[in-house]
């Protein structure tokens, strides 16, 4: 079965778009759609994997730590047991461990679940499960384990761990979509639950394992193009239905125009844009106009008044300083400080000025050091209040803004006002300036609400109902030419799907038609008599809303494959579907693990399944665990090697593993060493090793004897069984195994493929045997026993079949 890449379906759609009866638009539409190559995981990282060893303890069915040891490499592994026995237990171990999920539970009421997964008789030991894998060529082990420390069955933690005792990681060996895609286990729940519905995730799972994604990619895309052309133009034609109800409201000459335009069945868009755009420079200009007007802003009053007061409060303090001018003050205290400089260095009390004796003395001298100090203060009073009202006057003349760039050159009464204010920044005098400025600023704010006012109304009387018409008209008009060129793209999306959807399904068809005959094929031996017939097993839909379709008749005639199928045979076909997708070339998985397939089977289907699972056993390592004996008889029947292991459940869920191994080597095994056992009593001897003897030969016979039913006389493995059922004396073993006839006399056949086992066989049958005093005696009768056993086995080629691996 071949797995061809991906980025092999995209070369040969783009090969299939040059069919000449595309038309050039649909092509390129396909073309822009085509997703680009899908990157796809092709399985496990660290190459095939097999199972070496399961391990449970605390957990299911499995009390104390137990673990089933299995052969390695490809084989048939049967795992048997009557139920209950703890069989299931191992293969819901081996599937946790790896997948972290029991998909028997799935479903399932939580608290079922919750409560039944801990094993009840082992409280006290740490429930966990795990199994050894052989990893990659080399067979690395590497142990998985997942333990439990608390009560919800949420709460495991996992541990991988190398055969050098390293710390690995899982995904590192298997990744997440091997798991989903190519899942190795098959339990009992699934054989009944996967066959159910629409097979919606098999569906799922044979798409990505088939590299079809980018088939559903592709045709989701073509689909979602038409559908965006039916959202855009649903769209357009819900903003025409509102509009034309908007628009039969007002009254107005433009609504009723747009109005004719919109209606009739195709939307006249040219009238609707000259429509709206059906304005002259000068009416631009004018509205232009009108709307600066209407947005026009004044002095703010709040400010212009803050910023006088400051002024007037100013002015007043820098009047009530100038109690003498500052330079004056400043003039006077430089005198008097110079006067008491020379009073000091002349150390002379008369005036220098009007000659007057004793006039300059100590007195004066801290008088006029006291006068100028308070000059000195005056002046800087004086000079900070002028500061003031210097930084008041800034203040005001900043307030006061130009005139408009668009007002400059207009005779209007704002113009006027507005150039009166301007001149405000040429007055500095506090008083005058506060009051020019307040007498001005309180006009242009009016004049400003005039114009506004004037503005806003005629605005108004332009424009009125008619502007958020004219604004929905042009959402409208946007919408209308999307729909317009969506129509057009809708049309070629339509003629794209359809000649797409029949590709899709040959290229599909193709991909899946090795699945379909490997389906088949198992079908076919596990149901070599059954009146259904499998037919097509075909793919229909996409990821998330398809179903695996089968083509299922009965005697020819086509019928719903659920309605005419019996219980076994809907078992057979859940087998069909899931050994193809388990074998798939890409999965990592060296391993499959099937729990209790053989339930509602009829004999023919179980020899069916012993050929299928021997089958699959000659590549792969598979593991069947079941309670039904009858396929380890038809195990036997056909002569397929297998090895079979039992499983034993004692009280309190101690549970045993052992190897059954080929009844005949059993049995003469167990003869033999009771025959070299010296000290073995006389009576013992002589019944007890006889019989063994017996049960040995009797055993080479209905090895024998269902070989020759099945091969000469083409009995099936249910008439056989009947045969050999009413086998009741060794002579009847013998005539069934070397003549094919129970009721005839076998003496001469014995004889001629083995010199003196007649004596032999009359002896077992009898009962009468002759003493065996010596271990001599005991071990001549085993030899003579064993020799008898093969030359039974070989008369029809069976020697060794159906022996343990």
């Amino acid at each position: 079965m071949t797995d061809q890449p991906p980025a092999s379906l995209r070369r040969l759609l783009l090969d299939r778009l040059n069919d000449p009866k595309l038309a050039p638009q649909v092509r390129e539409l396909l073309r822009e759609l085509l997703p680009d190559d899908w990157a796809r995981s092709t399985g496990g990282r660290a190459g095939p994997v097999q199972l070496r060893s399961i391990t449970a303890a605390g957990w299911r069915g499995i009390g104390p730590r137990t673990t089933l040891e299995l052969p390695p490499g490809p084989g048939l592994v049967v795992v048997a047991g009557p139920n209950g026995s703890g069989k299931s237990s191992f293969a819901e171990a081996a599937e946790t461990a790896i997948t972290g999920r029991n998909s028997r539970w799935e479903g399932r009421r939580a608290g079922d679940w919750q409560k039944g997964w801990r094993n009840l008789h082992s409280p006290d030991v740490t429930p966990e499960v795990g199994v050894v894998l052989a990893v990659g060529e080399q067979g690395e082990a590497v142990t998985v384990r997942r333990t439990w420390h608390g009560t919800k069955v949420d709460d495991a933690r996992t541990e991988v761990e190398g055969t050098d005792g390293s710390e690995r990681k899982l995904e590192e060996l298997l990744d997440a979509e091997s798991l989903d895609l190519a899942r190795p286990f098959l339990p009992y729940s699934e054989l009944g639950s996967m066959i159910n519905g629409t097979l919606g995730s098999l569906h799922d799972a044979f798409f990505k394992l088939l590299g079809l994604e980018l088939l559903a990619e592709f045709d989701g895309r073509v689909k979602d193009a038409a559908g965006d052309c039916d959202q855009a133009i649903k769209h357009a034609d819900t903003l025409t239905a509102q509009l034309l109800d908007m628009l039969g409201a007002l009254d107005d000459s433009r609504a009723r125009e747009a109005a004719q335009a919109l209606s009739g069945p195709k939307p006249d868009l040219g009238r609707v844009r000259a429509l709206l755009e059906n304005r002259t420079p000068a009416a631009e200009v004018e509205l232009a106009r009108l709307r600066q007007h209407a947005s026009l802003a004044g002095p703010d009053l709040s400010e212009v008044g803050g910023a006088v007061a400051r002024l007037r409060e100013a002015a007043a303090r820098a009047e009530e300083a100038r109690y003498g001018s500052a330079e004056e003050a400043r003039r006077l205290a430089q005198l008097l400080e110079a006067a008491v400089e020379n009073q000091r260095r002349s150390r002379s009390t008369d005036c220098p000025v009007c000659g007057a004796e004793n006039r300059l003395d100590r007195a004066w001298a801290e008088q006029a050091r006291a006068e100028v100090e308070r000059l000195q203060a005056e002046a800087a009073d004086a000079e900070a209040a002028r500061q003031e009202v210097a930084v008041a006057v800034r203040a005001v003349h900043g307030l006061v803004q130009p005139v408009p760039v668009w007002l400059r050159g207009e005779t209007s009464p704002l113009a006027t006002v507005w150039q009166d204010w301007t001149q405000c920044r040429d007055v500095t005098h506090p008083r005058e300036l506060a009051d020019r400025v307040e007498r001005t600023a309180a006009a242009l704010d009016d004049a400003c609400r005039q114009v506004r006012d004037e503005a806003a109304r005629r605005l108004s009387e332009h424009d009125g109902a008619w502007q958020p018409a004219a604004v929905r008209l042009a959402e409208w008009l946007g919408a209308a030419e999307a729909a317009e060129a969506a129509r057009e793209r809708r049309k070629h999306a339509r003629k794209a799907r359809t000649w797409l959807r029949p590709i899709i399904d040959e290229l599909r068809d193709e991909r899946l038609r090795p699945f379909a005959q490997r389906s088949q094929e198992v079908w076919q031996k596990l149901c070599e008599h059954s009146s259904v017939t499998l037919g097509s097993v075909t793919l229909a839909g996409t990821p998330g809303r398809g179903k695996v379709e089968l083509g299922v008749s009965v005697d020819d005639m086509d019928a719903p494959a659920y309605s005419v199928m019996s219980q076994g045979e809907l078992h057979s076909l859940a087998l069909s579907l899931f050994l193809p997708r388990a074998t798939h070339a890409a999965s990592p998985f060296g391993f499959l693990v099937i729990d209790d397939p053989v339930q509602s089977m009829d004999p023919e289907k179980v020899e069916g399944l012993a050929r299928v699972l021997d089958a699959c056993a000659q590549d792969r390592q598979v593991i069947v665990f079941t309670h039904d004996t009858r396929l380890q008889q038809a195990i036997a029947h056909l002569g397929i090697k297998a090895t079979i292991l039992r499983v034993t459940r004692q009280t309190d869920s101690v549970v045993g593993v052992e190897s059954l191994t080929d009844p005949v080597e059993q049995a003469l095994k167990e003869a033999r060493d009771i025959s070299m056992d010296p000290n073995l009593p006389q009576d013992v001897a002589d019944h007890v090793l006889p019989a063994m003897c017996r049960v040995a030969v009797e055993a080479a016979c209905l090895e024998t004897a269902r070989r020759r039913l099945r091969d000469e006389q083409g009995l099936g493995l249910r008439a056989v069984e009947e045969r050999v059922a009413l086998l009741d004396r060794t002579k009847t073993y013998v005539s069934l195994a070397l003549l094919g006839d129970e009721q005839r006399h076998a003496r001469e056949a014995v004889e001629r493929i083995c010199a003196g086992g007649w004596a032999l066989v009359e002896a077992f049958n009898s009962g009468a045997h002759a003493p065996l005093p010596t271990v001599d005696d005991r071990k001549t009768l085993v030899r003579r026993t064993e020799a008898l056993a093969a030359a039974i086995r070989r008369s029809t080629g069976t020697e060794g079949a159906g022996g343990g691996r």
